[in-house]
């Protein structure tokens, strides 16, 4: 009789930059190609390191995805400015079936039913990754946290006078049902599902916002 031989799938893992030291921007793995940028050492909110997926390696060289317009951009960073570590975790939002999976090693370990933008107020969608992850005060809008993504509004240039940060928040103060659109762009979720993943996964963590 045959052995059936078990095939095993090796693990997706994503590579993250976390700066040690604030980072010049290249358009190019050249130092002579500088377009000007300089990424902070801390996040603007939370005051976390700057943590960054890493798409590709040339040398010393990273490039990386950016945060900001126009969403989805990358830039080379100097290598030696950060430390590189591996997450094998991966968000995925599906703006038409409005849920959210979370992916652990390749492979989906739960989804969400989420709120998404409307069709005048849209979820932008492209790839992106947590900038920063944020525990909110209690009974703050969006509480209990939420994750500020790289992701900006194509409709707003601002909220509350950020700077059209798109995230991914709770409903509490907010409103809104789970599997339906009707947020200005962000989206949000239940406070158990919003506790279940701050605890697993923050800042650098892969998003990828779908149709």
């Amino acid at each position: 009789m045959r052995e059936k031989r078990r095939v095993h799938r090796a693990a997706v893992l994503f590579t993250i930059a976390t700066l040690h030291h604030p980072a010049a921007v290249f358009n190019t793995p050249s130092a002579h190609t500088w377009t000007h940028r300089v990424l902070p050492l801390y996040t603007p909110l939370s005051h976390q390191r700057t943590s960054l997926p890493v798409l590709q390696r040339h040398g010393r060289w990273l490039r990386v995805l950016l945060p900001g317009r126009p969403n989805g951009h990358a830039g080379w960073i100097d290598g030696r400015k950060a430390t590189t570590w591996s997450t094998p975790w991966h968000v995925v939002v599906r703006t038409a079936s409005k849920r959210l999976f979370v992916f652990k090693g390749g492979r989906i370990v739960r989804s969400f039913p989420v709120v998404v933008g409307t069709s005048a107020t849209p979820t932008p969608r492209g790839r992106f990754y947590v900038e920063e992850a944020i525990s909110l005060p209690a009974r703050s809008p969006g509480a209990p946290d939420a994750y500020a993504l790289s992701a900006r509004s194509a409709v707003y240039q601002e909220f509350d006078g950020g700077p059209g940060q798109i995230a991914i928040h709770g409903i509490y103060g907010i409103g809104g049902t789970p599997g339906r659109a009707e947020s200005h762009g962000c989206v949000r979720m239940t406070s158990s599902a919003l506790a279940w993943m701050i605890h697993r996964f923050g800042t650098g963590t892969p998003v990828d916002i779908r149709s």
